[in-house]
């Protein structure tokens, strides 16, 4: 499995890996978790997992404080990334009790933006920043510092990033 992921040059979802293998997807989660533990570099996203070196990741990258209420709006702020070129690479809020908790993204195109949205309302899922009325921040990456300040300014033009 590792090599298939080595190999890959797009995301590989659990339940194919399962099908592929001929195994449960819980197998799959829990080979995952333990090459992972072992130090190899997968990463799980919404999208299904990847091998670190095939992301082709671009060179500049920071951490914006966002906030938004809704769906719409939560489509809407992941698109403005991605139409420039961004990629969104995680999501993270901070809570009382447990600190610091993140989900990975890695949302690049939108394709990407299309499938976290129809996978969060299937699931009917709750978004992490719910737990932070709507303020939460994300690590995005860009080609360049000019397209990443390009980033911002629309976000902020769209009321979605808080004051830096």
């Amino acid at each position: 499995m590792l090599q298939r992921l080595k190999a890959s040059q797009q995301a590989l979802i659990g339940s194919q890996l399962a099908e592929e293998f001929g195994v449960s997807r819980q197998v799959i989660v829990q080979d995952i978790a333990l090459l992972r533990a072992e130090g190899e570099k997968i990463v799980a996203t919404s999208q299904g997992y990847f091998y670190e070196k095939n992301l082709g990741m671009p060179t500049v990258k920071a951490s914006i404080a966002c906030s938004h209420d809704d769906q719409q709006e939560l489509k809407d702020e992941l698109l403005t990334v991605v139409n420039y070129g961004g990629r969104v690479i995680d999501v993270k809020v901070e809570h009382p009790i447990y600190g610091d908790l993140s989900g990975n993204l890695m949302i690049s195109s939108r394709e990407d933006v299309d499938n976290f949205i129809k996978n969060y309302r299937e699931n009917e899922a709750s978004l992490l920043s719910k737990l932070t009325e709507g303020v939460h921040l994300h690590t995005i990456e860009a080609v360049n510092r000019q397209v990443l300040k390009k980033i911002k300014e629309e976000l902020k033009e769209k009321g979605y990033l808080l004051e830096e």
